[in-house]
């Protein structure tokens, strides 16, 4: 197909797809004269991938490029998975105090997780412990056990559907779900909280 037929298929505007082709996010098309290119099915779905990680998951050009990094490499798939998901993290600003990274591990290390002790998430999470703890509103360890339960419960399913053998299609499988069920389990969160409020405080 041609950039126009690529664009009706995968809904990105044709100076989208040139921007992208540009930036590298886009593998080029097979050559077909001076100016003109033909398109597959596979740049269809990169272009849905590259769309849900900007549009619906927010990251900037040079992170969603750290991720489709991960599409095309030949490391093993726990490996490719766990640097997409640092990927989608972000980076890091600022250095939680000691105090949160230690209760970030304790909490993990409780769980049984096995994860990676460098990983953007971890920190993420003492960052957030530490920030509670310094407003004065120290997660009750009961709650956080409930959150540890919940989050534990959504991960083991996804991971479950994840398809196996090709890194590439696991990895894309992995993002894609992270980015667009992100939105979704905040969304539940607030509506239950809007509705148990008004079942405490409504009239």
């Amino acid at each position: 197909m041609l950039v126009s037929a690529l664009a009706a298929a995968s809904g990105v505007p044709v100076p989208t797809i040139k921007y992208y082709l540009r930036e590298g996010l886009l593998p080029p098309g097979r050559a077909t004269g001076a100016t003109r290119a033909e398109y597959g099915e596979e740049h269809v779905r990169r272009l849905r991938l590259v769309r849900a990680l900007t549009e619906v998951g927010g990251l900037p050009i040079a992170r969603v490029r750290q991720v489709l990094a991960c599409l095309a490499d030949t490391t093993p798939l726990l490996v490719a998975l766990g640097t997409a998901h640092d990927a989608l993290a972000g980076p890091v600003t600022t250095q939680p105090p000691a105090v949160g990274l230690q209760a970030a591990a304790t909490l993990v290390a409780d769980a049984g997780w096995r994860v990676d002790p460098d990983c953007t998430s971890l920190t993420q999470l003492g960052a957030a412990l530490a920030a509670l703890e310094g407003a004065g509103l120290p997660v009750d360890p009961a709650a956080l056990q409930r959150y540890v339960r919940a989050a534990d419960d959504v991960a083991r399913d996804e991971v479950a559907a994840v398809p196996g053998g090709d890194a590439a299609d696991a990895v894309e499988f992995a993002v894609l779900g992270t980015v667009l069920h992100e939105p979704v389990l905040l969304a539940l969160r607030r509506l239950a909280q809007q509705h148990h409020s008004a079942v405490r405080f409504g009239s």
